[in-house]
């Protein structure tokens, strides 16, 4: 690998990638999977539960847009937590969101070799393991703008789907639908009213629906390699917040007003069902179809967001100093088959015992997403004041400091909940020791800063030595910077 011309600069993605990794960042198989444990659990008051989760969701990608517009990093959020809360914030948040997306790409892998093994059944999962990691992998391995280009269709194809499904819905509730009844109002307020497990129904299914969100960090690193990042983020951000409300909750109060809830199941799409009742054919293959899409782009987001992190972290000195290393096209290539091992390594289990690692994955990813969401709000309220003062807002959060510390105090409280739920209470243990072993880790390492290299300790402190808004830090250093220091 060679270093590319230092003068080339970073503007691979542009404002229709970013809006898009925006939009499909959050629209993923949580959606059209997990609403039916929702719907289960507090029947038509998840529309409730629901937007409590998107309030929140939506905070977040406001905080991280203004941030990531003023500051485009490739470690995003791990870099803003190493400004405001020192190294070991840094190291804590990166290694944390770095395990956990190896995790999500080995999960995602293997369901969507397991809706392709249903389909195929003559060709064993494994293969399509295999065969799923490798395309992905060699797509983040071409170039930054390949990688934009199949996420921006991947997640136009979802908002297709879920605008399809809307349609469909609404066209049905108004009778304009040839062979559907509509029920009209008969399912929101019937079957035992509107909330007939009261707060705690509302409360359990906000536990799980929350975790739906989780994907929009992809496009605070992304903002590292757009054009005109402050512009980029700005319109992206803004343009994504009530795109995913009404995608959302638009889908799930069809969902609501078409199904009874009695009939939800948890480990079942209500997706299928509520096509079922519309009388729409081949709706179970229509569903997994959809669903295939939302785990190829969910992964493909993954693995670019956690070879941006391990990136980021190496350029630190806080990963192997190897993975700074890129291709001609920009590509931090050893990062990308770093960030794709545990993806890969799963096809042998898979072929051993098929299905067995699936669901010994997925429980492991735990609630680490409250806690990378918890450091950026904490770090929002320490570096929104300094960026104000040297003028680099493009991107304002309303209502702060009041809007940052009330999505603080709702994380807190959504974790307090997770510890008294049974149900919850392991996956908050899991990912609370994992992240206080890397808290520690992360602090024993900051005592001695010797292992850092000279040009990393100067630049990760404060916020001072950024480019302006709106430009990458590549196109204000010069042609004299060497290929480590660089952002890929």
């Amino acid at each position: 690998m060679t270093p590319p011309p230092a003068h080339t600069p970073q503007a691979a993605l542009r404002s229709r990638h970013l809006a898009m990794l925006a939009l499909g960042g959050v629209i993923g198989a949580g959606l059209f999977v997990g609403t039916g444990a929702g719907l289960a659990a507090a029947g038509p008051a998840v529309l409730v539960s629901y937007l409590l989760a998107a309030a929140l969701a939506l905070a977040i990608m406001r905080m991280l847009g203004e941030l990531a517009a003023a500051m485009p990093e490739s470690g995003s959020f791990s870099v803003y937590a190493h400004r405001a809360l020192g190294p070991w914030a840094g190291f804590t948040t990166g290694w944390l969101y770095t395990m956990v997306t190896a995790v999500a790409i080995a999960v995602e892998a293997l369901a969507g070799a397991a809706i392709l093994h249903a389909w195929w059944p003559a060709v064993p999962s494994w293969a399509f393991t295999l065969t799923v990691m490798t395309v992905v992998a060699l797509v983040n391995m071409t170039d930054v703008r390949t990688f934009g280009e199949a996420e921006f269709w991947f997640a136009l194809l979802k908002v297709l789907a879920v605008l399809t499904f809307i349609a469909l819905g609404a066209a049905a509730l108004l009778g304009l639908l040839p062979g559907a009844h509509s029920p009209g109002l008969a399912h929101l307020t019937g079957d035992g009213g509107f909330a007939p497990h009261g707060l705690s129904g509302i409360v359990t299914a906000l536990l799980g629906v929350v975790f739906a969100f989780g994907g929009m960090e992809v496009i605070g690193m992304a903002a590292a390699e757009s054009h005109d990042p402050g512009r980029s983020i700005r319109s992206a951000v803004r343009t994504a917040i009530w795109r995913i409300a009404l995608f959302y909750l638009g889908s799930v109060l069809v969902l609501v007003l078409i199904l009874p809830w009695g009939s939800a199941r948890p480990d079942e799409s209500p997706y299928v069902a509520a096509l079922v009742r519309l009388g729409i054919p081949h709706a179970d293959v229509i569903t997994q179809a959809v669903i295939l899409v939302a785990l190829l782009s969910a992964l493909n987001a993954n693995l670019y967001g956690t070879s941006r992190m391990l990136y980021s972290l190496a350029e630190r000195g806080e990963a192997p100093r190897a993975l700074t290393l890129r291709t001609r096209r920009r590509v931090p290539a050893r990062a990308v088959a770093a960030a794709s091992a545990v993806g890969f390594a799963t096809v042998v289990p898979e072929a051993v015992l098929p299905g067995a690692a699936l669901p010994l994955l997925a429980k492991a990813m735990g609630a680490a997403m409250l806690f990378m969401w918890l450091a950026l709000a904490c770090s929002h309220l320490v570096l929104r004041r300094s960026l104000e003062r040297t003028g680099r807002l493009v991107l304002r959060t309303r209502g702060f400091p009041t809007t940052t510390r009330t999505v603080i105090g709702a994380i807190v409280t959504l974790l307090v909940l997770m510890a008294l739920s049974p149900a919850t209470r392991p996956q908050l243990l899991t990912s609370a020791a994992l992240s206080a072993a890397l808290a520690v880790t992360g602090a024993r390492r900051a005592r001695s800063r010797d292992h850092l290299p000279r040009r990393a300790r100067g630049r990760f402190h404060g916020t001072e030595g950024l480019a302006p808004a709106g430009r990458s830090r590549d196109e204000t250093r010069g042609t004299r910077t060497p290929n480590a220091s660089r952002r890929p």
